[in-house]
């Protein structure tokens, strides 16, 4: 007992020199992300616009599909509804497993179907290098100027294509679009999803493109040139579009946005099923903070000297022909403001929290005792207005008991802190219900007002499934689409 109580003591006696430490950590990963509030003034205010294109390019349009026979035919009629020249787009379809009749559909439908039987390596990104490497056999990668990729349940606005032409013809090697909800109103769990969508294109995407940054691919509804997959397709993890962003902006490629480009996909509607999807998501975010997030931190000291890649580095410089130092400056912050996004910081937030703030505080009890500490301690607006409201302050003497106290207590800051921000982050949802209301489905006032509530719950999800993600074995999984909205449904509800 006396050895446990000198370790006790001694852990206790860091709690000053602890702390200090804790601070600085806090301070700098403050200092880091002190330009995201431009990005929300810029997102509010502007985006890139292009010019029409001078000339139409030929594109392949890539599709991998499990299962999909419910929507993989609305997806390609939507496609087929294009405003652009029909001779200068081919739909390739890669039917990944497939049990039903999603190949016949296609086919049906006038795309070019490669059938793919693999178990054992099943994520989207196996499915897209397969289809690669047939269109790359019987047509050559370089027969379309760019790519394409989408998801069986996408549907496409008819100016999709051409509004995606003028970026691309303005000389950006890849380009994302603007991520709209074909079932936003089905469920509350579906709006959350929507509502991040639209806060992904506001926040990031928009002011990304404004500073000619790079934002970040996220899954489907994204153009690239033909040059990306000259070596073939390189992006097999859980998240393919993670790794395809970092690895392109540790090569020095922008990824640009065109906001007039607009696409609908369909959300998870079953909790359980978002929860995998979730924790998917997750484990690929780890993945691609370990396996590129050294390369975007070398980046931002040396440039591009130390990258090791799969592409041709000629035309990694040629898209990028300006003047080479402020090219120099572009890269380096770019690779700094991606590497951010993709640093699991609520995971070292959770380890800093539980080190300092729960575990060495605890010991420090034990030997110290509580103080005047008062029961709604914090410095976000939710502790500061129940402390006016409430004076509660807790003093108990060192030992066993004031030890387990300093436990709970800690853990009620933090829950007190999370609370807060749930109730802050509605104001997010508010916002964008407000200043996207001409893209957002029309719904009640009553619809509103439950998404509002419910959708802090989508960055609760993630932030908990990240956690998860550290311990756990994840595999890839489809998630089922079965709604029957076509492109014809939603040009009638953008009318009403």
């Amino acid at each position: 007992m006396d050895v446990i109580n000198s370790i006790i003591k001694a852990i206790g006696s860091f709690y000053s020199t602890g702390n200090k430490i804790n601070s600085i950590i806090g301070t700098i990963f403050a200092i880091a992300v002190l330009y995201k509030p431009i990005y929300f003034v810029l997102g509010m205010f502007f985006t890139r616009k292009f010019k029409p294109a001078k000339k139409k390019h030929k594109y392949g349009i890539v599709i991998a599909a499990r299962n999909e026979k419910a929507v993989i035919g609305n997806l390609i009629d939507s496609i087929n509804k294009q405003d652009y020249p029909k001779d200068l787009y081919k739909v390739f379809v890669v039917a990944d497993n497939c049990t039903d009749n999603t190949a016949e559909i296609a086919r049906k439908k006038g795309a070019i179907c490669y059938e793919r039987f693999d178990e054992e390596h099943r994520t989207k990104g196996y499915a897209l290098e397969f289809l690669f490497n047939n269109i790359d056999k019987d047509y050559g990668i370089e027969s379309y100027e760019g790519y394409f990729v989408f998801d069986a349940d996408n549907l496409l606005k008819s100016n999709y294509i051409s509004k995606m032409n003028d970026a691309f013809d303005s000389g950006e090697k890849i380009i994302t679009s603007y991520r709209n909800t074909k079932n936003f109103d089905e469920n509350w769990i579906a709006s959350t999803y929507a509502l991040h969508w639209i806060r992904s294109s506001r926040i990031n995407h928009r002011a990304r493109s404004i500073l000619r940054l790079a934002t970040n691919i996220q899954g489907t509804g994204f153009l690239f040139s033909n040059e990306i997959v000259k070596n073939g397709w390189h992006y097999i993890s859980l998240t393919e579009d993670r790794a395809l962003t970092v690895d392109a902006v540790a090569q020095g490629y922008e990824i640009s946005y065109q906001d007039e480009a607009e696409f609908f996909d369909e959300q998870p509607v079953n909790l359980k099923i978002a929860l995998r999807q979730r924790l998917r998501w997750s484990k690929g975010h780890l993945q691609a903070f370990l396996e590129t997030g050294p390369y975007l931190f070398m980046n931002i000291f040396f440039g591009k000297k130390f990258i090791k890649t799969n592409w041709d580095k000629k035309n990694v410089n040629k898209s990028t022909v300006k003047n080479k130092y402020i090219e120099s400056i572009r890269h380096r912050f770019a690779s700094f403001d991606i590497l951010v996004q993709t640093t699991p910081l609520t995971l070292i937030n959770l380890i800093r929290w539980m080190i300092f703030s729960l575990f060495i505080y605890s010991c420090f009890t034990y030997t110290n005792g509580i103080a005047n500490v008062s029961m709604f301690s914090g410095g976000s607006y939710l502790p500061k207005m129940l402390r006016n409201l409430f004076n509660i302050r807790i003093n108990i003497n060192p030992g066993l008991y004031a030890m387990f106290i300093g436990f709970v207590i800690t853990v009620w800051f933090r829950l007190l802190y999370r609370i807060g921000v749930y109730f802050a982050n509605m104001l997010t949802a508010v916002y964008l219900f407000i200043i996207e209301e001409a893209r957002i489905k029309k719904m009640s006032l009553k619809k509103k007002i439950l998404y509002t509530l419910t959708w802090p719950t989508f960055d609760m999800i993630g932030r908990y499934t990240m956690y998860l993600a550290v311990f756990m074995n994840v595999t890839w999984k489809p998630i089922p689409h079965e709604s029957k909205v076509t492109i014809d449904d939603l040009n009638k509800v953008g009318k009403q």
